[in-house]
């Protein structure tokens, strides 16, 4: 019998006894694909995530296009099968090219007008980050890994008609696997009642001649459970682990966003510092994370799709499913010999429950 083969099996790539199409029994397990791509000027973004989820029979996409204040997102739906080698929810679809150096994506023509095709290129080798392991007692929420890239973006992008051609823009892409809350998240209470809370802060620069990692994940009190830095030097020498990173925030009253940060660190020649200037607003909703109904993982029957458009500017940024955001942000670098170098990055922020550092203390409340 062959229930569980796939043609992955063909592959060396087994961890386990068990045909790949198996992956473990919690319900939670995810393997994602995210990706970004913003115009040099910062007017214009990409976004698009998709993600397999095998034990419950899910594979989902959705893609979004930001131009001119205008926002449209296209988000599809279908079952997963065994075969997790096919990397298309239709219209949607993404190749591996040359793992770990070149990825590229496809949105065929399809009813609601968002298309086009871009080649995303590393423009150096991906980094793993340390792994993510989150524990309530002794139940796992989060148990994953995660490898990003920044990269160069070229192709084209249509909306509305319009041809959008992406010609050298910067981003990042990640890959991420593992165990997180998803759609069959146990919802079981655990003794004692705890609140929900979580903080995190992830950015990414690009520049000419530098990129910069940094990301944290704090607790209620401020205090990291995961946090890494690293600089990436483009035209020679290694890349440089930052020692001790830290955030300096500035919260924009009556938000959960920030108006500016900067985040520092230090590497064997010197301290090193990136500062960001939110410039927008790019919420993650618009590619499934927090959706209310076409969230990660969401059953939506054999095969669905669904459209959504807004104006960016216009969102109302108070509703909890619009907390989650990468703004996008003017950089710049102060690099440990002292010049600095000016760059994009998105600033990935999600602060849910307490932080008491920055004032907040319940479940959703406001900087003062």
């Amino acid at each position: 019998m062959n229930e569980l083969l796939s043609a992955a099996d063909e592959y060396p790539i087994h961890q386990t006894p068990e045909p790949i199409a198996v992956s473990g029994s919690d319900n939670n397990f995810y393997d994602r694909f995210w990706f970004n791509a913003y115009s040099r000027d910062g007017r214009s973004l990409f976004a698009m995530a998709m993600g397999l989820y095998p034990n419950l029979n899910v594979h989902d996409a959705a893609a979004c296009i930001v131009h001119n204040d205008r926002q449209q997102s296209l988000f599809a739906s279908r079952l997963l099968g065994l075969d997790r080698l096919n990397l298309t929810v239709k219209p949607m679809s993404v190749s591996v090219d040359k793992p770990l150096e070149q990825i590229s994506i496809r949105i065929d023509s399809n009813e609601y007008g968002i298309e086009g095709e871009l080649v995303l290129t590393g423009r150096a080798s991906p980094i793993q980050e340390p792994r993510f392991t989150w524990r309530l007692g002794t139940r796992t929420i989060m148990d994953l890994t995660r490898m990003s890239q920044s990269c160069v973006i070229n192709g084209w992008l249509k909306m509305d008609g319009e041809r959008i051609d992406v010609d050298g823009w910067w981003g990042t892409r990640d890959r991420s696997w593992g165990v997180r809350s998803v759609g069959g998240a146990n919802q079981s209470p655990f003794p004692p009642e705890m609140d929900p809370q979580f903080f995190w802060i992830w950015c990414p620069f690009n520049g000419d001649n530098h990129l910069m990692y940094w990301h944290t994940n704090d607790d209620a009190t401020g205090k990291p459970w995961n946090r890494s830095s690293l600089l990436v030097p483009l035209h020679g020498g290694a890349p440089v682990e930052v020692e001790m990173p830290r955030a300096e925030l500035k919260f924009r009253s009556g938000t959960r966003h920030l108006e500016y940060a900067r985040l520092t660190g230090e590497t064997p020649n010197g301290p090193v510092a990136m500062e960001l200037f939110p410039e927008w607003n790019f919420y993650m909703k618009s590619v499934g994370y927090g959706h209310p109904e076409w969230g990660h993982s969401a059953y939506q029957g054999e095969y669905a799709t669904h459209f959504e458009q807004s104006i960016n500017s216009e969102i109302d940024e108070t509703e909890w499913h619009n907390n989650h955001v990468q703004a996008c942000s003017r950089a710049v670098l102060h690099l440990p010999d002292g010049t600095q170098e000016n760059g994009r990055a998105m600033l990935e922020q999600l602060f849910i429950g307490e932080s008491r550092p920055y004032g907040l203390k319940s479940l959703f409340d406001m900087a003062p």
